[in-house]
């Protein structure tokens, strides 16, 4: 079956892309139905954010160090369950 290049409209910035002929023939190799819905710059985008880049910043929660007192930011929620140490005395227990 020959491909050829089809102008599709984004859904999500509404500007025009071309899906190649070559795109198609791995779409179709790969057993993938439908087409693509996002031009490549809003896929790029979309798969950043969904892997916590597309802010630029993470989240940062303020703690307590559990071992010298010191307040200090980590990039996850702490539970509660587990102490949480600032980057200095995360190393010095990390090296025992």
């Amino acid at each position: 079956m020959a491909f050829e290049d089809k102008i599709l409209t984004c859904k999500e910035c509404g500007n025009e892309f071309v899906f190649t002929a070559g795109e198609q023939e791995f779409y179709a190799e790969k057993g993938f139905e439908n087409l693509p819905a996002r031009c490549p710059d809003c896929r790029r985008r979309r798969k950043n954010e969904s892997r916590g880049r597309g802010s630029g910043e993470k989240e940062m929660f303020a703690v307590i160090c559990a071992s010298c007192g010191c307040e200090t930011k980590v990039p996850f929620r702490p539970s509660g369950d587990r102490p949480v140490y600032c980057s200095d005395c995360y190393r010095k227990t990390a090296i025992r």
